[in-house]
Parts: structure tokens; C-alpha cells; sequence
């Protein structure tokens, strides 16, 4: 089976990235990325993804009047390179109704707690407030709703006594980490199905998409 192309679009360091990059090196990895692309030229992932010998690309937000045609030519850039599969990594841009439409099912992001609880942005200050006892991540698809799409998988850690949002945030990255390469590896192995509005991950159990780390 031919491993899946991807793309990362990312705004920054890129942290994500550089662990799908890492796992990707692996033979027996299904998926490769060929495009790491950023709205932002100055985002020292583009570097780091040069580095290994990746193809880069920046298309800025801000030559375009809309978010639309801005969309319109990303997704033109990933598919010159031969695109099958789009990774949010950090990527610091809200996306108009076409691009989802356009990758859907084809489409994922990652996001620093368990939805659907506290979407959009300072989540951790979010959790603190609330005082709940887990948070973690979760990868979903991408469609218009935000931070909204069918959930993949989930990695969960403790919320301390006395955690701040850049202690819980550190400890929510690690997971991170772990996670997305594992997730993209279901892709390229195309386990994953969605039904309903849920996902299911062929020969992979339930809990098996669900992590849990007490990684303090």
C-alpha cells in the first residue's frame, strides 16, 4: 500500500509537526509528509521542516480579501505537491465553510483539551476555572464548526494541585506528541471510518483511542 501524502500547515515552531516528522522516519510508517506549509514566513517550523528535507511553502493571509480566496490557494499549493491528507499543527487561521467542505473526512486538528468541553482559545485557564480534575487533547476532523468535528481520539492527564496553564499546558503537549503521530498512522493504514457523525477505527478497540497518561 502507497504511504499517504500529507501536508501540515502550520503558524509556528511547529512542535506537532516536528513529531509527525519523527515518527515518519520510521520504514514501517504509512504516511509521509511532502508539504509543510505556513500563512506566517518568519514560523521557525518552515526551517526545521527544510531541515529534513521536506518541501515548504508560505502563502500569507494577508495578501488575499477574503478568507475563502486565501483557503482557495493553500489548498492549491498542498495539492501541486500531492496532497491526499491535511494536519492542522498550530496552524493560527480560522478556515472558511470551503476548505472542510473541500478535505472533508481528509481534514484533522488537534486541540489541547477534551472536547467538547472548552473549545476555541486559553483552554487551560478554562479548565483551571472550572476546576475540573482531567483535561488532555483531542483530535477530531475538521468542519465548519469550531473545534467541532467527529472526535478521533483523546490523551488525558490529571489536572495538579496547584497547576498553572504553562505547567498543565506541558504536560497536555507531551500527549500531543504522542498522540497525532498515532492518529495519522490510522489514517495511512485507512482504519478510520466515520458513521453517523462518529468514528470508528477498524481493528483498533474502543479504549485504544482513548490515552491516558499520570505523567505529572
Amino acid at each position: 500500500m502507497a504511504k499517504l501524502k500529507v501536508g501540515v500547515l502550520i503558524s509556528g515552531r511547529g512542535s506537532n509537526m516536528a513529531a509527525l516528522i519523527e515518527a515518519a522516519k520510521a520504514s514501517d510508517y504509512p504516511a509521509e509528509i511532502v508539504c509543510v506549509l505556513s500563512n506566517v514566513a518568519s514560523a521557525p517550523g518552515l526551517q526545521m521542516a527544510a531541515k529534513a528535507g521536506i518541501a515548504t511553502e508560505v502563502v500569507s493571509h494577508r495578501d488575499f480579501a477574503d478568507r475563502e480566496s486565501f483557503d482557495r490557494t493553500v489548498s492549491a499549493t498542498l495539492e501541486k505537491h500531492g496532497v491526499e491528507f491535511v494536519v492542522l499543527a498550530g496552524f493560527m487561521r480560522i478556515l472558511s465553510a470551503w476548505f472542510p467542505q473541500h478535505w472533508a473526512g481528509r481534514l484533522i486538528n488537534i486541540h489541547p483539551s477534551l472536547l467538547p468541553a472548552f473549545k476555541g482559545l486559553h483552554v487551560q485557564r478554562q479548565a483551571l476555572d472550572a476546576g475540573v480534575r482531567l483535561s488532555g487533547c483531542t483530535v477530531h476532523l475538521v468542519t465548519g464548526e469550531l473545534d467541532g468535528g467527529p472526535i478521533v481520539a483523546q490523551a488525558a492527564v490529571p489536572v495538579l494541585r496547584g497547576d498553572t496553564e504553562e505547567a498543565l499546558s506541558a504536560r497536555i503537549l507531551r500527549q500531543e506528541h504522542r498522540l497525532y503521530p498515532l492518529v495519522v498512522r490510522w489514517f495511512g493504514e485507512r482504519r478510520v471510518t466515520v458513521s453517523g457523525g462518529k468514528v470508528e477505527v477498524t481493528g483498533v478497540p474502543p479504549d485504544a483511542t482513548l490515552l491516558f497518561s499520570p505523567d505529572p
